[in-house]
């Protein structure tokens, strides 16, 4: 398989603006990103797609490839698809821009999935949640699966119900890193936006919603946070500090 990691990024977050040009221990968030990334070479080429000339120029000045795209995407995936579009690659893996804790091999375990299960068109790592913040806040996407590891629905809220009687199931948070196979890619970009995809604005809940499979992986061997907020970024911040690849990049 052909692999390019592309990592989407934008100065207009809705709820932290400019946070991929935010500083981590003196580097922004960004670069953390596309470094952390470049580290295994199994994941190919590691190309940034922003719509903000700003992004663009600070990958560039560190030696990094970005590429601009519209400024008119709402779900990072599609903007995703636009850069995919004319690579040769049989998978395209997408790291958000707001990953600046990501560690390249777990990335990786994105990839085997594609080999053995030929219906699937993504894969998506996600954790366990293990604190009751986590599991209300609705920055944090939660999941759920089923016997085979699929995904049957992504919310905003507490998924399973936690009003029945069943505190002890498993509860999951999806994690901002995927892989999709090529056409499925460009499948999803061709398709509408469907209605529960804008009411959870989650952007695989538009695969779910037309039928194609997305295959979740149980990612619980390293502690990351995908930063929304400001008091996010404090704690990548604190983080960082005993990161055990900060520092080698």
């Amino acid at each position: 398989m052909k692999i390019v990691t592309i990592v989407p990024a934008r100065m207009a977050s809705t709820r932290f603006p400019g946070k991929p040009l935010e500083k981590i221990a003196g580097m922004t968030m960004i670069e953390h990103i596309r470094r952390r990334l470049k580290m295994n070479k199994n994941l190919g080429e590691v190309i940034v797609a922003t719509c903000d000339k700003e992004i663009m120029d600070v990958v560039r000045s560190n030696g990094g490839q970005a590429v601009m795209t519209s400024s008119e995407h709402v779900r990072c995936s599609d903007r995703i698809a636009e850069a995919a579009r004319g690579l040769d690659a049989d998978i395209i893996i997408n790291v958000q821009g707001d990953e600046p804790l990501v560690m390249p091999e777990m990335v990786e375990k994105l990839l085997p999935p594609f080999l053995t299960e030929a219906d699937i068109a993504c894969t998506n790592l996600m954790s366990t949640i293990r604190t009751d913040e986590e599991l209300q806040s609705r920055n944090v996407v939660k999941t759920v699966v089923d016997r085979k590891n699929r995904a049957l629905y992504y919310s905003r809220e507490a998924i399973p119900s936690i009003r029945m009687g069943m505190p002890a199931y498993p509860k999951y948070k999806q994690l901002g890193i995927m892989a999709f196979r090529k056409d499925a890619l460009a499948r999803f970009a061709d398709l509408p936006p469907t209605p529960l995809e804008e009411v959870e604005s989650v952007d695989l809940l538009r695969f779910l919603e037309h039928g194609l499979a997305v295959r979740m992986i149980l990612e619980d061997s390293f502690q990351t946070i995908g930063v929304d907020t400001p008091q996010d970024l404090e704690r990548a911040t604190l983080l960082m500090k005993n990161d055990p690849l900060f520092g080698k990049y």
